[in-house]
């Protein structure tokens, strides 16, 4: 199923990484019944990002929980030559893989690879990488959607960096309507409405739901600054 039939109007993804990881089922859970449509599952490798974190190990024993409630993982491959990843995630049930620009050196073979497993694909970009290059490149390799970073990948807590919005909006005005841009980092109820009026349709959210106590309060709450 294609990432155009996932989304909504906007989406809100609770990302894993910043979860409680001995209630990590039971949070899930909550979070589907809120309402939530899509997870976003980080996965770093010690390499390109300094964290090792979650893998397929975790996305196995998640990922039929999510599909029974008729939702969708969205893993971030925060590593070098993502591709050598592709088979695992399928097959724990990732539905889309999202790989980063800096860490490809030919792009279209990577997005190649993943077709083969029938995932989604998505291109990251760090905040140093300029925009029109990653939406350029984007446009060559017919990827689903573009990740717009607003921190540094690789520690979820960090602050949103300002000068993500005119990245977003460069790299929103340099796609085609039908490939959504997401935005992870620093994402909360004070910038999201700003952050989609920069052109961004997708929202990854650690630190402010999985740092409150209510969840789907915390959830919500992010929906309603869209509305």
């Amino acid at each position: 199923m294609p990432w155009k039939d996932w989304i909504r109007t906007v989406e809100v993804e609770p990302s894993l990484y910043a979860a409680d990881f001995a209630h990590l089922g039971a949070q899930i859970d909550v979070l589907l019944r809120a309402g939530v449509r899509i997870f976003h599952f980080d996965v770093g490798d010690g390499h390109f990002v300094e964290p090792i974190t979650i893998g397929p190990i975790v996305l196995q024993s998640i990922s039929k929980q999510i599909h029974d409630a008729d939702a969708h993982v969205d893993c971030h491959l925060m590593t070098e030559h993502p591709e050598k990843h592709f088979a695992p995630i399928a097959a724990a049930g990732g539905d889309s893989v999202t790989v980063h620009y800096e860490a490809c050196d030919d792009l279209p073979a990577v997005v190649r690879a993943a077709r083969v497993h029938e995932l989604q694909v998505g291109l990251a970009f760090k905040p140093e990488t300029s925009a029109a290059y990653a939406a350029h490149a984007a446009l060559a390799s017919r990827v689903d959607l573009v990740l717009c970073m607003s921190i540094e990948p690789g520690y979820s807590g960090q602050e949103f960096m300002p000068e993500a919005y005119e990245r977003i909006r460069t790299t929103r005005s340099l796609l085609p309507p039908d490939v959504p841009v997401q935005v992870d980092g620093g994402i909360g109820p004070e910038n999201i409405r700003a952050v989609r009026d920069a052109g961004a349709t997708l929202f990854v959210a650690g630190s402010s739901i999985f740092g409150r106590e209510d969840l789907p309060r915390a959830y919500r709450r992010l929906l309603q600054e869209l509305a």
